[in-house]
């Protein structure tokens, strides 16, 4: 998400505890440019609030009912705001800092603290692109071996997102732009589609033409064009041809 600096930051507070959320409240509105959009007791709540209202910051707890601060990171899936934990509890810091928090304040924080806390989001010195892209990789790291709670980042508009890739069907490249397509949308990546085959390289994505990288999960149905070449159907509908150079790619797929 870029944040436009010449409006009010948009800031959602989320803590399951009362008092937490009502000494977020007072302070924030102590600091000049600053809008509270929403509160959350949880992280459920949370999701939900940042798909609704898309805030530029989130002033996130660690320790909640249900789903933590970093489940909550991790299930973003709409506009990737910036970052700030608010918690008791300083073991984690290393941790935010590796999802892309932009600040982590320890419970009790002085109102100067949190000042200095948004200006280092409105300072912030990763751009947008870079910003989301460390965030995925963090939690690719975490998530371990195999794709399956993995993340690839993508644009839609001027907002970046964070779209798992169990749900991608197929990259394919238009010229010098990417396509991620979904089961029912399309979304601009920021990587080329050769860095995206490095980094899926070994996993369920075949890169079965030199412009489209398809995920094997999603193949309904393999027709034969010729002996060396097929056309590959989705589950979404969508159609790719294989070209003779990857062809063993599918026979293989087929196996």
């Amino acid at each position: 998400m870029r944040i436009d600096t010449s409006r009010a930051l948009r800031t959602l507070i989320v803590d399951d505890e009362k008092a937490a959320r009502a000494v977020l409240r007072r302070e924030l509105r102590a600091i000049e440019g600053v809008e509270i959009v929403g509160e959350a007791v949880n992280g459920l709540e949370a999701l939900r609030q940042v798909e609704t209202v898309s805030p530029d910051l989130v002033l996130l707890d660690i320790q909640m009912p249900g789903r933590d601060g970093f489940d909550v990171v991790r299930g973003i899936a709409g506009p990737l705001p910036r970052i700030v934990f608010v918690t008791a509890y300083s073991e984690h810091a290393l941790r935010a800092f590796e999802v892309g928090a932009v600040d982590y304040l320890l419970k009790p924080f002085s109102g100067g603290r949190l000042e200095q806390a948004i200006e280092r989001v409105r300072r912030a010195g990763l751009s947008p692109t870079a910003h989301a892209e460390r965030v995925a990789r963090a939690l690719n790291a975490e998530a371990g071996p195999g794709l399956q709670s993995a993340k690839v980042v993508a644009r839609h508009g001027r907002d970046l997102l964070l779209i798992d890739l169990s749900r991608v069907y197929a990259f394919r490249a238009d010229g010098e732009i990417v396509w991620i397509l979904t089961k029912e949308r399309r979304f601009r990546a920021t990587k080329t589609l050769s860095a995206l085959a490095r980094k899926l390289a070994g996993s369920q994505f075949l890169r079965v033409h030199r412009n489209t990288l398809v995920n094997s999960d999603k193949v309904v149905k393999v027709s034969a064009l010729s002996s060396q070449r097929w056309l590959l159907t989705l589950a979404n509908g969508v159609e790719c041809i294989s070209s003779k150079r990857n062809a063993g790619l599918v026979r293989n797929l087929l196996r």
